[in-house]
């Protein structure tokens, strides 16, 4: 999956083709509205103007989301000190600098783009949107008693999946798992063995602020519930969906739904604060979503009538309001940060 996704030239997100908007493979929210990314920096404020600083964003995308976001903040006047961009891909780091450069010139100085984590030290926000679901996982099926972790064999020059039982830390973290969510025998599923040290190495960096993260997925007690017991793993390509990643490697994206229970425990293990944890609906309509609409003027005007399709998009329970979470790791914030006074479902994690 690693290899599919970011092996340099081949990988998914290495290669050249479109993969954002109604052009490409999927579409993400900030494709979907500018509606989206002006709610974010209103959240982003708030923790600015408390101890200022900059905004980090992973996987920027199309760069979208950094175009509304930095907007947003020039309308407000609380414009971060920079706004850094950690973007594996070379091929959408040029992509992010021409959306950057058409649609907002005058911000474009603000913008760097860089390889790795900044030093110790970071005051501001760090963002990420659907960034986790493009980890790589490791998939397993536990029978009652032992894990098998599926691994990628060939046969007649087809890639098949080969189920092998090791004992290695993967192994026993998946047991670990299985016995604490008492798994059925035959539950098929995935783990994110690298979120715990991504988690770690972001909160190493984060004196002051917040890392924000939005995307698919559940609490672990639903995402381990019986009736996800095929997993969670599914593909993209050119707006449908399946769950075979044998079918074109490098050509399609791979994702999984993130296990949010073990975004949590991950933060407490590096001594993050979980702030909050709420549904992207609510987190968007505390943001601001009504007023933002209201802006665009009279509702019967053309304006008004696109941004309200957009907004349903955005938060309705049968398109991408429940289904995508929001969780604030913060760290030395004394202010409620805007998203989460609505509703907060930390209960449930």
């Amino acid at each position: 999956m690693e290899l599919c996704l970011y092996a340099p030239g081949l990988g998914y997100y290495s290669a050249g083709q479109r993969k954002f908007g109604a052009g490409g493979d999927f579409v993400t929210a900030p494709e979907i509205s500018p509606l989206f990314g002006q709610c974010l920096a209103h959240s982003c404020r708030t923790v600015l103007e408390s101890v200022g600083g900059d905004i980090l964003e992973f996987g920027a995308g199309s760069g979208q989301l950094a175009v509304d976001i930095l907007g947003e903040l020039q309308h407000d006047t609380c414009l971060p000190g920079r706004y850094l961009i950690l973007e594996r891909s070379a091929e959408l780091r040029q992509r992010q600098h021409q959306v950057l450069q058409q649609q907002l010139p005058q911000l474009l100085d603000r913008v760097s783009w860089i390889d790795c984590l900044p030093e110790s030290g970071f005051h501001g926000v760090m963002l990420a949107n659907e960034v986790l679901d493009a980890m790589a996982v490791e998939r397993f099926q536990w029978d009652g008693r032992v894990a098998s972790l599926f691994h990628v064999g060939c046969e007649d020059e087809t890639f098949q999946w080969r189920l092998l039982q090791q004992q290695d830390e993967t192994a026993a973290a998946v047991e670990a798992l299985a016995a604490s969510c008492q798994l059925p025998p035959g539950y098929i599923s995935e783990l994110n063995v690298a979120l715990p040290a991504w988690v770690q190495s972001v909160a190493e960096r984060l004196k002051q602020g917040m890392l924000l993260l939005i995307d698919y997925g559940y609490p672990r007690r639903e995402y381990y519930h019986p009736q996800h017991s095929s997993g969670t793993l599914m593909c993209h390509y050119r707006q449908r969906a399946h769950d075979d990643p044998f079918l074109w490697p490098g050509l399609q994206d791979i994702t999984a739904h993130v296990d949010f229970t073990a975004v949590a425990e991950a933060a407490l293990a590096t001594d993050l604060d979980v702030g909050g944890y709420t549904t992207q609906a609510f987190f968007l309509l505390d943001c601001g979503l009504e007023e933002l609409m209201q802006k665009a003027g009279p509702t019967d005007s053309t304006h008004y009538i696109q941004l309200a399709q957009q907004a349903k998009t955005l938060i309705l329970p049968g398109e991408m309001g429940e289904r995508f979470k929001c969780i604030g790791l913060t760290r030395g914030l004394t202010t409620t940060v805007p998203g989460f006074r609505l509703q907060d479902y930390r209960n449930r994690l």
